[in-house]
């Protein structure tokens, strides 16, 4: 029953008068207290009114310098005035992030391929600009990391747009096409195949879900007539080009991962094959937060 009484005194009082209590408290004296709160003073005394009856105490009395808390008063001041600071932190507007002082710990949901498309070319800048912050990649888990960023296990996600919760904020990267690369010196691919001669290579690709041997470059055949020869699928882009970088094995890899790769050939595939959008997500809760708005800037202009 108290509980419930208290809730409605809190519920019931205005946070005014609470703030002319501080000033009252802090003056000892109504036509000062009105002065720095810029009211008038009847309009104080009628405040001071309101808060006797509020408190059930008279709270200040008339005294030979001015006024004399009561010591009811006297038990509210250091309490009230603790109150009113929080209240003030959690109203004024965040300031503007630091990295320079920041120690900020940020948690990217990737895979191996956005590792190496979006967090590496991001890595050196987010270091030089926040020393002092540390970053960890963990596993991309697309049936979770919209309940991981919820909870806040996770600040961004990296994921094709297609596919991505549409509850989550989201922001376009990049778009991806789909090349065909082997090793450097591998001897079919001295010039870009013909259509017959690219479905007798040995094929590799990545199945994220395990073991599969058909992709969209196999869909995008099929609308010809026209099947591949796969011999090898793996969970992981990294894989995929560490092994067509030592075999005589193919791949249709996205451009972004395999360009500049010394080790490799890189050249157009003979049947044009549907890319990816890549975006950042993340959640509404950290929508607004400055390091994060930070975070995502930084990331989206490295890419």
């Amino acid at each position: 029953m108290i509980g419930i009484v208290m809730d409605n005194r809190l519920r019931n009082l205005d946070l005014n008068l609470l703030v002319t209590l501080d000033m009252l408290l802090a003056e000892l004296n109504v036509t000062r207290a009105a002065q720095r709160l810029h009211y008038s003073q009847p309009s104080v005394s009628v405040q001071l009114a309101k808060l006797r009856d509020v408190f059930d105490d008279p709270l200040l009395l008339p005294g030979p310098r001015g006024m004399r808390p009561t010591k009811r008063a006297e038990s509210l001041r250091e309490p009230l005035r603790e109150a009113l600071a929080a209240i003030e932190r959690a109203v004024t507007p965040p300031r503007a992030f630091d990295p320079v002082s920041a120690n900020q710990t940020w948690k990217l949901a990737a895979t191996d391929y956005a590792e190496s498309t979006v967090v590496l070319p991001a890595l050196q800048r987010l270091r030089s600009a926040a020393p002092g912050s540390r970053l960890a990649v963990v596993e991309m888990a697309p049936p979770r990391f919209e309940k991981q960023a919820e909870q806040g296990e996770i600040d961004l996600a990296f994921h094709t747009v297609e596919g991505a919760p549409e509850s989550m904020r989201r922001r376009l990267l990049f778009a991806e096409r789909y090349v065909l690369v082997g090793r450097a010196d591998h001897p079919r691919l001295r010039r870009r195949p013909t259509l017959a001669q690219f479905c007798k290579l040995d094929h590799v690709l990545v199945s994220p879900e395990g073991g599969g041997f058909h992709g969209v470059t196999d869909e995008a055949l099929q609308k010809v007539g026209l099947t591949r020869r796969v011999v090898l699928s793996v969970p992981h882009f990294l894989f995929l080009v560490s092994a067509v970088a030592s075999t005589d094995l193919v791949a249709m890899a996205p451009a972004r991962l395999v360009q500049a790769n010394p080790a490799l050939r890189v050249t157009d595939s003979p049947i044009e094959v549907p890319g990816y959008e890549m975006c950042m997500l993340w959640h509404e809760r950290v929508h607004r937060d400055p390091a994060h708005q930070w975070l995502r800037e930084h990331i989206a202009a490295s890419v």
